[in-house]
């Protein structure tokens, strides 16, 4: 592909290179420049790529694309903001593979994960289409599963995988859209046909310093739809409608006055029933994930229906059949008077919801197992201590993932939050304070393991190992059994 034609969409400023120039390949990375590829210098957040221009150009680049003038006989493109660049090559490079399919994009604080993979299966089952699906646990390209690095990749990367989506015939694609994907320009070039809005309370506060802009970044999803809908429950949809620029509907889990709405709210201890009422429209749903917040996430998939004009009755049946989502209130099988729940919360508003969510249905105490990564917003720490003190019948507080931080230190942090007469236990080491946990149950104990959710590892001292609570949790029972034999 000629360069100019990788340019056509995007502001530059000024132009060395030749734009004849056939290109080979596109790299942001200099260490994987390979002869004829166009070098893109993007500003990150640890490491600016421009210092490494030299290095790509003796790796044989044709051209530079960069937002600072390059030293030396170097052929560039200069433009303001080289990472809005990189996503515009991108989508050129890879020939706008969402263009060839219709885009749903979820953005929020809690919930995207299981709203998307509802809406990926409903998608699959009302439509019978393929439906490729960017989430936080993992992609999908249809039934393929492929491994996923953050909630949203980067630019060139995202394209890359649209295009296998494409190829590989998905008509529809399914997104978690994180705020740091909308505020670093990495779903730039998309156009969604819906934009969805679940929630928004305090995360991210180290990378947006404040609500109002996590919420700025959040509302930008809106620009880049053209139908949405929000959940008026929370009091931030107000400032999300208000920023959208396509018309916007709304929906409630309360029973607001809502486009679409949930009457007749009944929870169960694995499942969820309610009638879901659009206009003159009604139709049950079941859902087989406790909890009143998987209202809100059935409510948010069947938003998504409404605005891709599915039948919503055919919607609300297909959520009958859908499974759960590992790491979201995930109960893992104990074969005793006890229960384990692996959940993701993670914040202090997911922590709160999951708490609440087993009081309603736990016969003896909700134990809140749970810690707070290293490395992240340190202000969440004590709300979290003080969210589980309130909510939980007994608090064991350990580890997150520390990544570089002192996991004392941390837990230190999160201790500020708890008055000093809450039931606890303190315990570093997270495996070990899981074994605690199950060792010392009482009957009809819900012990809840927050924080991990789907991930199978732990970030201790900047190096991840090797962690699956679930298999913690089965071996430690299993070597009860055998102990008691």
């Amino acid at each position: 592909m000629k360069l100019k034609e990788l340019l056509s969409e995007m502001s530059v400023l000024a132009m060395t290179a030749d734009p004849d120039t056939e290109i080979r390949g596109v790299r942001y990375d200099s260490r994987a420049v390979e002869p004829g590829d166009l070098f893109v210098a993007v500003q990150g957040l640890q490491s600016d790529g421009h210092k490494f221009i030299p290095m790509a150009m003796e790796k044989g680049a044709a051209a530079v694309l960069c937002q600072r003038r390059p030293e030396g006989d170097v052929p560039y493109v200069l433009t303001d903001d080289s990472r809005l660049g990189l996503a515009l090559v991108s989508c050129a490079w890879f020939g706008h593979p969402s263009e060839k399919m219709t885009m749903v994009g979820v953005t929020g604080t809690n919930g995207k994960t299981t709203s998307t993979v509802l809406i990926k299966h409903m998608l699959e089952d009302v439509t019978g289409e393929k439906v490729g699906l960017v989430g936080t646990i993992s992609n999908w390209i249809g039934g393929e599963e492929l491994p996923a690095e953050r909630t949203t990749p980067e630019s060139y990367d995202l394209q890359r995988l649209f295009a296998r989506m494409a190829e590989a015939g998905c008509a529809y694609a399914v997104m978690e859209v994180s705020s740091h994907a909308l505020a670093l320009d990495r779903v730039a070039g998309v156009r969604f046909r819906a934009g969805l809005f679940t929630n928004l309370t305090q995360d991210h506060l180290d990378f947006h310093k404040t609500m109002e802009e996590y919420a700025g970044a959040k509302a930008l999803l809106f620009s880049r739809c053209s139908r949405a809908s929000v959940n008026i429950d929370d009091p931030w949809a107000e400032f999300m409608t208000a920023r959208a620029q396509c018309p916007v509907s709304a929906f409630s889990a309360r029973g607001k006055d809502a486009d679409l709405r949930a009457e007749d709210v009944r929870l169960a201890a694995d499942h969820v029933c309610f009638t879901a009422v659009a206009g003159d429209r009604r139709a049950d749903v079941r859902l087989g994930i406790p909890g009143a917040f998987s209202v809100e996430n059935a409510l948010t998939a069947l938003a998504a229906g409404q605005l891709l004009g599915l039948d919503l009755e055919a919607c609300a049946a297909s959520l009958g059949r859908a499974a759960g989502v590992k790491g979201r209130v995930e109960v893992v099988p104990t074969g005793s008077d006890f229960t384990v729940v692996i959940d993701y919360a993670h914040t202090p508003d997911a922590l709160e919801k999951v708490l609440r969510t087993m009081k309603e249905v736990s016969g003896g105490r909700v134990v809140a197992l749970f810690g707070c990564g290293g490395d992240r917003d340190r202000t969440k720490r004590p709300k979290m201590g003080a969210i589980a003190a309130a909510e939980a019948d007994f608090c064991v507080v350990t580890s997150d993932n520390p990544r570089t931080e002192d996991p004392q230190a941390i837990i230190d942090e999160i201790l500020l939050g708890m008055p000093p007469q809450t039931p606890k236990a303190v315990i570093c080491d997270r495996p070990a304070a899981i074994r605690w946990a199950i060792d010392n149950h009482l009957p009809g104990d819900v012990i809840v393991l927050a924080g991990k959710g789907h991930e199978t590892y732990q970030e201790v001292n900047g190096v991840k190992r090797h962690m699956d609570e679930r298999e913690i949790v089965a071996e430690h029972l299993r070597g009860n059994e055998e102990h008691l034999t």
